[in-house]
């Protein structure tokens, strides 16, 4: 079927219906449409017999949805309304929420409704959760009602297809028609609010829009956050940084605020959001650096870090958890420095990963757009990124599993496939290419990508910049395993899954082959004339102020519309 996507932003849930879509073999277009003469235009252009919309923050015009059906993804259960639906949701603590797939018609989200999903909230962050069971759950009601479509031979009152009528659905508790959630709502009374609620309050704003605060003289917004156990201070004080967070002190704890984005006044551009005391530099008084060992353990009450440890028996899990994925320079040198202390554990299996949402995204755009020297710390950053993926690629004392448990693009899919297997949760999105941010690449996917696909598809997926989503992966090789669970079961079905792996038959002579490989890698394919290659481009394209991927990362951290993507050319190794 002809499916026609329109979109205010091509977001992750975009992208996994764009994805999960085409892999059920539909033909499907996307549109990234701000305004509704561009959705006019955009169906005349493809003349969909579907359209689906799974974000988009204006109205469908008249003249569509009367012509055509055109169904809305609103995060939200039956009976709910208003653009803030999620926020809410976590802002109330709500114990369970649902997705809404309803048909466009005058009035926003109060359509016939075509599909519905529910799932439970866990306390995690909004964007999270919904890269996680929203996601999950949006994508089978979208399913639902593309196909309901389909059986109904495209008209709403033929059998199979029908919708129901809001009025004749159960409301699910706690849904109505809400405002959106201003910052009024969000703002945290520092001498009135405990741990829990200034949690809350940050967890329903992450990662848009944060929450707008004071702090050193400045206006802030904050972004993500975790409880602090054991420090203690003033309201509203700071007590201490560590890995780039800054401790805020609450009436009966503190919790760690990890990133901050400067706010910024009309004309002036949006700022970056940063890690906190790369924000901060300059106006932080002295306070404490509290510094984590390589290999911190997780689990209640433990010191916070965005880096943990674990073992269970033969399996060591290192996981990292990165704001939006992306790696800095400094996120990259302690990751490789846990990774090598991970190494002299007496481990047979190594997870890298194995927690929910982000994988890895690659370099990270924002602190190199805030840098004095963006062409500096381009270079630097891609330099760290190559040395650890280096290290992965040269473990040959036991066996590696890149686990990931939710999106990974560019880099961060490089860094995985540098392991022996690459497990994937079944709403994983992988973007495997650089093109949309007019970078050639490095972190030596030319020998690792066509080694796992093959010269033609590697080709063919840094040329087409698509999104694959984890059943796709698995099928053209990119992945070994899809791990059918909830986001929140990922890290127990995957330390199962390597324990037994661990204790295969099998693993003794997957190791000997993996040395063997090793050796024959260097005989023909040096890894350091992979890098050597692959940073010989980058460099050119870092030190070149007119190449496109100064304006495009420029655009793409400050959320400016963006300019024309270039094609750059790519080359591949043969395996």
């Amino acid at each position: 079927m002809r499916i026609l996507l329109v979109a205010s932003a091509y977001n992750s849930l975009t992208q996994r219906v764009h994805a999960e879509l085409r892999n059920r073999g539909h033909a499907v277009a996307v549109e990234v449409t701000p305004a509704g003469r561009d959705v006019v235009a955009a169906v005349d252009r493809h003349d969909p017999e579907l359209i689906v919309a799974p974000l988009l923050k204006t109205a469908v015009p008249r003249e569509v949805w009367t012509a055509r059906t055109c169904l809305i993804v609103h995060p939200g259960p039956v009976g709910d309304r208003g653009p803030s639906s999620l926020d809410w949701a976590v802002h109330e603590d709500a114990a369970e929420w649902g997705v809404t797939v309803l048909q466009a018609e005058e009035e926003m989200d109060a359509g016939p409704v075509w599909a519905t999903a529910e799932f439970p909230v866990p306390r995690t962050g909004k964007s999270d959760l919904y890269r996680g069971e929203v996601s999950d759950a949006a994508l089978d009601a979208v399913l639902t009602a593309v196909e309901r479509f389909a059986s109904g031979r495209h008209s709403p009152t033929a059998q199979g297809g029908a919708p129901t009528a809001q009025g004749g659905a159960p409301a699910a508790p706690g849904a109505r028609a809400r405002p959106p959630m201003r910052q009024e709502t969000r703002r945290i009374a520092w001498a009135d609010d405990p741990t829990a609620t200034v949690l809350r309050k940050l967890r329903a704003a992450d990662s848009q829009p944060g929450v707008l605060d004071v702090l050193l003289g400045g206006e802030w917004f904050l972004h993500g956050g975790r409880p602090e156990p054991r420090l203690r201070g003033r309201p509203g004080e700071l007590l201490a940084t560590r890995a780039g967070a800054v401790c805020r002190a609450t009436v009966d704890g503190a919790v760690w605020i990890p990133e901050l984005r400067a706010r910024t006044g009309p004309g002036v551009p949006r700022a970056c959001k940063l890690p906190a005391t790369h924000a901060l530099a300059g106006r932080l008084p002295r306070l404490p650096e509290l510094s984590v060992p390589p290999l911190c353990p997780a689990g209640d009450g433990a010191p916070w870090s965005d880096i943990t440890y674990r073992e269970d028996g033969p399996v060591g899990t290192l996981s990292f958890s990165f704001p939006g994925g992306a790696m800095s320079t400094g996120h990259c040198r302690r990751l490789l420095a846990a990774y090598r202390a991970a190494c002299e554990r007496p481990t047979s299996v190594l997870v890298l990963g194995g927690t929910r949402d982000f994988f890895s995204n690659g370099i990270h755009l924002g602190v190199i757009e805030a840098a004095p020297d963006p062409a500096a710390e381009s270079w630097a950053n891609i330099n760290a990124m190559d040395d650890l993926v280096e290290a992965v690629l040269t473990t040959t004392d036991r066996l590696v599993v890149a686990a990931i448990g939710g999106n990974a693009a560019a880099g961060g899919v490089m860094l995985a496939l540098a392991a022996d297997e690459v497990w994937c949760r079944s709403g994983s999105v992988l973007n495997p290419h650089y093109r949309l941010m007019g970078l050639y690449g490095s972190e030596y996917w030319t020998y690792s990508l066509p080694r796992r696909v093959g010269a033609a598809t590697a080709e063919r997926l840094v040329r087409e910049a698509l999104p694959v989503c984890a059943g796709q992966a698995r099928d053209i090789g990119l992945a070994d395993r899809v791990i059918e669970c909830p986001p929140a079961r990922f890290s127990a079905e995957v330390t199962r899954l390597a324990q037994h792996w661990a204790g295969s038959s099998g693993a003794q002579s997957r190791l000997v082959a993996k040395k063997a490989e090793s050796e024959r890698r260097e005989a023909v394919t040096p890894l350091a004339a992979v890098r050597e290659r692959e940073l010989a481009h980058m460099r050119r394209i870092f030190l070149d102020p007119g190449a496109p991927y100064h304006a495009l990362r420029r655009a793409f951290v400050r959320k400016q519309p963006s300019p024309a993507r270039p094609a750059v050319p790519h080359e591949v190794a043969d395996a």
